[in-house]
């Protein structure tokens, strides 16, 4: 029980802390393209190498599965982490950190709009009062309160909300298709189709121009662990052990961890009313879970 609490509970942190590091690298010059391709070039060398290591190993043979799904609706679904990299990261460019991440969370009562529109799953009295709070929440948590909504950037704030309905997309796919495949092989077929597509609206330039060689390399590899490897790995092996409702309220250590990375690492003012902002949140993404715990 203990380990799959630190599972879920560190996968969800080292998703918290991406956008901090993705900062770093727009300090030193870096591009979108350049961070977004670094970590789904990476990211998709990593899961493939470890992959094959693990198709060699007999117990993996004595579990394989049929596969039913074929693998380029996979890929194709991949896009969306696609997206999720490239709006985010642009908003994080464009607002301040503890903004971003915020916006970003907004995939919650998103996630549960689509699926009502595409699979006529009406949501519970709790959920809609989530909604209600993640909204208010956000209002607290991005600063609006406190500063002039002129002074942010409206494409910033737009680049966050595309990325919450990517991020919504990617979790509504990801939990219908490929549930067959292996873990290795279906994140690393996924992060293949986000590599595709970020290659094809940024050319890796930086696999030619000598960028690799630079810094690059130490935030791609930074970036593509904590963003690709190391969530979907964590989350397959300790949700299984402590149930899904505990670990969607684990999962929400993703964003006072980005609040935080913003405050202390690249000193962005966190108010005590965006802290409560940050509260309101995280009690809306327990709420819709309360029924599922009580009954464990």
């Amino acid at each position: 029980m203990l380990k799959g609490i630190l599972l879920v509970f560190f996968g969800a942190c080292s998703f918290g802390i991406l956008s901090t590091f993705v900062k770093l690298a727009y300090h030193e010059g870096y591009t979108l393209g350049d961070v977004t391709g670094a970590q789904a070039f990476l990211g998709a060398v990593i899961l493939w190498v470890l992959f094959f290591f693990q198709s060699r190993t007999s117990k993996y043979k004595a579990k394989e599965k049929v596969i039913l799904t074929p693998w380029w609706k996979m890929v194709l679904a991949g896009t969306c982490t696609g997206l999720v990299s490239i709006f985010y990261y642009q908003s994080v460019k464009l607002v301040p950190n503890s903004v971003a991440i915020v916006l970003l969370m907004q995939f919650i009562w998103m996630s549960i709009l689509m699926e009502l529109v595409f699979f006529k799953k009406k949501p519970t009295g709790l959920q809609l009062l989530a909604i209600v709070l993640v909204l208010g929440g956000t209002v607290l948590a991005s600063g609006m309160v406190e500063t002039n909504i002129s002074d942010m950037s409206l494409k910033g704030i737009g680049f966050g909300l595309l990325a919450a309905v990517s991020y919504a997309g990617f979790l509504l796919l990801s939990g219908r298709i490929g549930n067959e495949y292996p873990v290795l092989k279906k994140s690393a077929l996924m992060i293949t189709g986000a590599c595709i597509l970020i290659f094809i609206l940024f050319p890796p330039a930086f696999l030619f121009n000598g960028a690799l060689g630079g810094s690059l390399l130490k935030w791609g590899l930074i970036i593509s662990v904590f963003g690709t490897v190391i969530p979907p790995l964590c989350f397959a092996e300790g949700v299984p052990r402590i149930g899904t409702a505990l670990s969607s309220i684990l999962s929400a250590a993703e964003l006072p961890v980005a609040v935080m990375m913003a405050g202390f690492v690249l000193q962005e003012q966190v108010s005590f009313l965006r802290w409560v902002g940050v509260v309101v949140i995280l009690s809306a993404m327990i709420l819709p879970n309360l029924k599922f715990l009580k009954r464990r």
